[in-house]
């Protein structure tokens, strides 16, 4: 081997040695594998022993424990569940803890928490509120022994242990000999939050020694609690909070699955305007969630959660949780972040969908003092929206006037644009005509575009106002005029016929303030139309477009709050005011003449323009190639 070729050897090892080297992941992102692959394989364990419960439980059904003798039952019971064998066996009973908020069930089957109900509110039926009962919810945690039992709590009897305070109760799994597990909960006065630690005492021994967690599996179904399913089941979804980071959800419209490695402060179990969520002090890992559609008239959505918990064997520390049993009103969960650290917030009101980020800034900043402000004031919701919306308009009054002003400047000059559109009429003379028309408002000191960006600023706010009252809670069962119930639809028509396409999207019924809302629009769009008519030649069917939006609204609204149809049709009334006061207050005439004035001082081409009479220009030599191979 030559000395060239040793060199080459050398030099493709040192090279290869450089690539991985520069090529290795960061710390960051092997602990992140690690989490992941933790992640599945939890996962993957978690369902064996699920299976391996529940072929326990059959082969128990099938031996029929209850027709057995005593001690038949009591060996295959200590042959399946071992030390757990005499929890096995009890009587069901359920602990009720309340306050003026809250009432909850604790049963003595699993020690879980199998009943919430708010006290403040009511369905829409005017029944009690009840978030679940019975089998609709479970919480279940899965024990390992260290003779390799699996056994579930939720199939096992607790003896309930009450405290001093009648709103405290220890949940007590014994298994003999001193040992036993703890699940405590503690209910504040006037609170939404339920303490929930779980602790145990000389299980050494008895579960196995390598148990530093505690897998739960976390199921409920979700209650219809509004009218209207399709338009709640859309605003029903499950949220979830990375322990210092985002929050993030499944799909509101389709089954989904997300598996997540990293560390979960909460995960929530949310409706249109009530949630169970379940925080965790010190994280949820591996976590699994999973998210169904449920076509029973009873229920919207069925959450599944799969993830575990930290848990001391030795039983020297607590494994803190907390229920949050409540109503999604912005202002209580924001309360929830009061003096907390930075960085160590729960964001609860990241539950209240408000829109993207930048309509979410205007919700909090803008709307919502607004709103709230005006609610120390008033009892009237219906009152409190019509004032929110004259402070809207009289906020964005220049941008209107300021519009107004533009229309009104292309407006008066409409006979020299129907002059030049005579000077140049045919299609082949359209760039022409339409040079010459630039020309003219230019020279003028009008523009079209300087009336459409008004328009455009004041969206932001309108799509911030369209997400805002679909999810505020004070407006859910607030009446005012025909509507019952602001935060839903006010139906006036109803039937049960099933019509294709038209029940799809617009529903069995029809709501008056959006049939009022979507006719003013119409009469808005002919006034406006004829306002705007600047001489121009319009685009085919562009009319048409403008009278089809308002008919859109209809099928867009019909199902949606009344609040936000009642907000847009005095918005609309309002702006028809303003328009006509405009009209009546503007001079025409001397506006006429100021742009005439404005035509004899010397010409200030805009950016815009330079580049709209450039792109002209190439679009005339292009049709002018055009026109000469065709004579060709």
């Amino acid at each position: 081997m030559d000395k060239n070729t040793v060199i080459g050897f050398l030099l493709i090892g040192v090279v290869l040695f450089a690539f991985t080297w520069l090529n290795q992941p960061s710390p960051e992102q092997v602990e992140a594998q690690r989490r992941y692959k933790d992640s599945i394989d939890r996962v993957e364990y978690v369902q064996q022993i699920e299976q391996q419960i529940q072929e326990q439980q059959a082969a128990l059904k099938e031996d029929s424990l209850q027709n057995l003798p005593d001690s038949v039952k009591n060996v295959q019971l200590q042959h399946t569940y071992g030390v757990f064998a005499e929890a096995m066996e009890g009587k069901e009973e359920t602990i009720t803890l309340e306050n003026d908020l809250l009432e909850v069930r604790i049963s003595t089957k699993g020690g879980s928490l199998e009943y919430a109900r708010l006290k403040e509110y009511v369905t829409h039926d005017s029944l009690p509120l009840i978030l679940f009962q019975g089998k609709e919810s479970k919480l279940d945690f899965t024990l390992v022994t260290a003779t390799n039992r699996v056994v579930s709590t939720a199939e096992m009897f607790f003896t309930p242990i009450k405290g001093n305070d009648p709103n405290s109760l220890t949940m007590r799994l014994n298994i003999g000999e001193g040992s036993y597990l703890d699940f405590a909960y503690s209910l504040k006065p006037n609170d939404y939050m339920l303490q929930y630690t779980i602790q145990g005492h000389g299980l050494n021994g008895i579960l196995s020694p390598s148990a530093n967690t505690l897998d739960l599996t976390w199921e409920q179904d979700i209650r219809q609690q509004e009218k209207g399913r399709k338009y709640e089941d859309q605003h029903t979804a499950l949220y979830y909070k990375f322990l210092a980071d985002d929050v993030e959800k499944l799909s509101e419209v389709k089954d989904q699955s997300e598996k997540v490695a990293n560390r979960l402060k909460w995960i929530a179990y949310k409706d249109k305007f009530f949630a169970t969520v379940l925080i965790s002090q010190d994280g949820f890992e591996a976590t699994t969630l999973d998210s169904k559609l449920v076509s029973t008239s009873a229920y919207l959505k069925r959450f599944k959660t799969i993830t575990s918990v930290p848990f001391d064997l030795k039983g020297e520390e607590l494994t803190s949780l907390t229920y949050y049993l409540g109503p999604n009103q912005y202002a209580l969960l924001k309360a929830y972040d009061k003096g907390v650290e930075a960085g160590q917030e729960l964001d609860l009101e990241e539950l209240v969908p408000m829109g993207g980020s930048f309509f979410r800034v205007i919700n909090q900043y803008f709307i919502i003092p607004i709103f709230d402000f005006l609610g120390k004031f008033f009892t009237s919701y219906g009152l409190i929206i019509f004032l929110l919306t004259l402070i809207v308009k009289l906020v964005l009054f220049p941008l209107t006037y300021k519009s107004y002003i533009s229309s009104a400047k292309m407006r008066v000059l409409r006979p020299q644009v129907e002059a030049l559109n005579e000077k140049y009429p045919g299609q082949d003379k359209a760039m022409e005509r339409q040079k010459a028309t630039m020309e003219l408002y230019n020279r003028a000191g009008a523009s079209p575009m300087s009336g459409c960006l008004p328009m455009l600023l004041q969206f932001p706010i309108l799509i911030a106002l369209y997400n805002f009252f679909p999810s505020s809670i004070e407006l859910r069962q607030q009446s005012f005029l025909w509507a019952d119930d602001l935060s839903t639809y006010d139906a006036v028509i109803h039937w049960n016929a099933q019509i294709p396409l038209i029940s799809a999207y617009l529903g069995n019924h029809l709501s008056l303030f959006c049939i009022l809302m979507t006719a003013v629009n119409i009469i808005y769009t002919k006034f406006n139309m004829e306002m705007m008519n600047t001489g121009q030649q319009q685009m085919p069917g562009m009319k048409m477009m403008m009278y089809m939006m308002p008919l859109m609204f209809l099928f867009f609204f019909n199902q949606s709050a009344s609040a936000l149809s009642y907000y847009f049709l005095v918005s609309t009334l309002i702006t028809i005011a303003q328009t006509l006061s405009f009209r009546f207050l503007i001079n025409e005439e001397k506006l006429l003449a100021k742009l005439e004035e404005n035509k004899k001082k010397p010409a200030k081409k805009s950016g815009f323009m330079k580049r709209l009479e450039e792109a002209q220009k190439q679009q005339q030599e292009v049709l002018k190639k055009q026109q000469k191979n065709k004579k060709k």
